[in-house]
């Protein structure tokens, strides 16, 4: 499930080596998962997968925000996280579109590819939750990284019980149920990545109210 947290990282975790190392495998597993993942969806028909891909994009953007703007300022951090919820937003009602046309239709998604590339991501996944689990007592942002790791295995094991339901059933309905479920997660997952970033803009460049006049009268005397 897409984490609508955005990890924007503090400097003395970041100043921990070990915890930077970790990042970095891990923004090159998401995405390598990413770009695998949507591959697989497209050419298997899965929109289950393609949907699971965006967490994987998701993640990869929190990595890359921590390593990349967390030591800048808070208005580049909150334009990173536009970026980050601007993609995943509009990623998230492409998933959504092209699921409700696949449903008008009766193709069969290839229930061994979602099988063999769900079971893949669960293992990326896993592996990744495993390397950031010394990290979980850690501060707000290494817990709030582990949190998502973790339940992203959520996600892949619904891709994984959608193959199986797309085998039992010789329909193309389980695939679609669990994609329009991450979809829409994605969509209000980015849109509130969104909305935040944007107030935090907002209220960088808001003027300063102005001073009324019993304050002005209070400063000349």
């Amino acid at each position: 499930m897409v984490c609508s947290s955005c990890a924007s990282g503090t400097i003395d975790s970041l100043a921990d080596k070990r915890w930077r190392r970790v990042l970095w495998i891990a923004l090159a597993i998401n995405l390598a998962m990413f770009a695998g993942e949507i591959v697989a969806g497209v050419a298997s028909g899965s929109r289950s997968l393609q949907a699971d891909a965006l967490d994987f994009l998701g993640d990869a953007a929190n990595y890359a925000i921590s390593l990349g703007v967390a030591g800048m300022a808070l208005q580049w951090r909150s334009r990173a996280a536009v970026l980050k919820g601007g993609t995943i937003l509009l990623f998230g009602i492409y998933v959504l579109i092209t699921t409700l046309i696949a449903a008008l239709g009766d193709g069969v998604p290839r229930a061994e590819t979602m099988g063999a590339v769900g079971l893949l991501a669960l293992l990326a996944n896993g592996g990744v939750a495993l390397m950031l689990y010394r990290y979980r007592s850690g501060d707000a942002n290494m817990r709030s990284v582990w949190i998502c790791s973790r339940n992203d295995a959520i996600g892949n094991l619904a891709v994984l019980a959608a193959a199986a339901g797309v085998v039992g059933t010789g329909t193309q309905w389980p695939d679609l149920i669990v994609a329009g479920i991450m979809a829409s997660l994605g969509i209000v997952g980015g849109s509130q990545i969104l909305r935040r970033a944007l107030g935090e803009l907002g209220q960088r460049n808001a003027v300063r109210p102005e001073v009324s006049l019993p304050e002005v009268t209070s400063l000349i005397n």
